[in-house]
């Protein structure tokens, strides 16, 4: 990923900046018609450096970088580097600017690494849920633009399906679109595979990957919400988890914070990870 950065960077600053390689003559040869031998220079200084310099050179020309990371996975140790390099950037005043996007669990324990601790204060957007008539909007200008066409209660069932969820309407999308790509229409059994296929797919990469990572304090604290059919009040869950309200307040903002769970007025939370409700259930009765 680090490599990528800095060739794309280079390749995207080429009329800016001289990134042209260099070489160095390593022998010499008299011979009756002459001999020269070059080899080019490796620059054995660390990404850091070099990224440095691109930047400097790029300040110096009166622009700056900006680095856009899609899908944060805090697991990868060059994710780590690229966060905690960026915060260098920043105290030498570089103009550089880091875009990183993730789902919220990712970000979460992104954020929560003690190494780069200092992410917690960049300015964060919580998407949310997309509107049902914008996940249609989306679906329906996609197909068209691209001729093709769409049963329209397949639609209507897809649209049910992603529940405003974004990671959900790109793969529900993505799996309808593809099961008949030759085809002209997407039909209504199109829609009703890629859900399925979908809703696989989201139980293997998002619910499972979220269940995972909870602590046992944190089960208890949405099984706790279980017993409520929408709204859970924080009062009823202090009584049912005999903890202290700040507590349950503090587990409460880790689940938010997760996108686990939303607010929905206040001291009332229900959960926001569209079927992690079913799935924490389906858990219970293992």
């Amino acid at each position: 990923m680090l490599e990528e950065i800095e060739f794309g960077a280079k390749r995207a600053a080429a009329h800016l900046i001289d990134s042209s390689n260099h070489f160095e003559v390593t022998g010499l040869g008299i011979a009756p018609l002459g001999s020269i031998e070059v080899s080019r220079v490796h620059d054995a200084s660390t990404w850091r450096y070099r990224m440095s310099d691109i930047i400097d050179r790029l300040n110096e020309a009166g622009t700056g970088l900006l680095v856009t990371v899609d899908e944060v996975d805090p697991t990868l140790d060059e994710m780590i580097q690229l966060a905690a390099t960026y915060q260098h950037f920043v105290t030498d005043g570089k103009r550089v600017a880091l875009l990183m996007a993730g789902l919220p669990n990712n970000v979460s324990t992104l954020l929560n690494h003690k190494t780069v601790s200092f992410l917690r204060r960049a300015q964060q957007y919580h998407l949310g849920r997309i509107a049902d008539y914008d996940v249609r909007e989306a679906l329906i200008r996609t197909i068209q633009e691209n001729d093709r066409l769409a049963d329209a209660e397949g639609i209507d069932r897809a649209v049910r399906s992603i529940s405003g969820f974004p990671f959900l309407l790109q793969l529900v999308g993505y799996r309808a679109w593809d099961l008949t790509s030759d085809s002209k229409e997407i039909s209504s059994r199109d829609f009703d595979l890629g859900i399925k296929i979908a809703r696989d797919e989201m139980n293997d990469r998002i619910l499972a990957a979220t269940y995972r990572e909870l602590t046992a304090e944190d089960k208890r604290f949405l099984i706790a919400m279980l017993d409520d059919e929408e709204e859970s009040t924080t009062a009823d869950l202090v009584e049912r988890l005999k903890r202290s309200p700040q507590q349950v307040s503090r587990y409460r903002r880790r689940m938010i914070d997760a996108g686990i769970i939303g607010e929905r007025g206040r001291g009332l939370v229900a959960f926001e990870l569209p079927f992690f409700r079913d799935y924490l259930a389906a858990q219970c009765v293992k």
